[in-house]
């Protein structure tokens, strides 16, 4: 497959950049972002109950923010050291 010429200006540093800093397209940084934000919620949810009912969700909001961290901790580093060896 050839590579698609990539738009310059604006329209690039809004919506190309960044998910290709993380070497991803548009639609799969959107995709990741989504189901990151999806698990937040679900995080923001579990500490909101436990700020009102501490015996609730005691551990639920630590436990997901620390099943994500691996997951963005390290994103774009091997594509920002191939950019490195180039």
């Amino acid at each position: 497959m050839q590579d698609q010429p990539r738009p310059n200006g604006s329209f690039a540093r809004l919506f190309l950049d960044h998910p290709a800093s993380v070497d991803e397209s548009y639609v799969e940084h959107m995709r990741f972002a989504l189901g990151f934000a999806g698990t937040l919620a679900l995080a923001a949810g579990a500490a909101l109950i436990h700020a009102f009912i501490p015996a609730a969700c005691e551990s639920t909001a630590s436990s997901i923010v620390k099943r994500l961290y691996p997951r963005v901790a390290h994103r774009g580093a091997d594509a920002q050291g191939q950019a490195e060896r180039v």
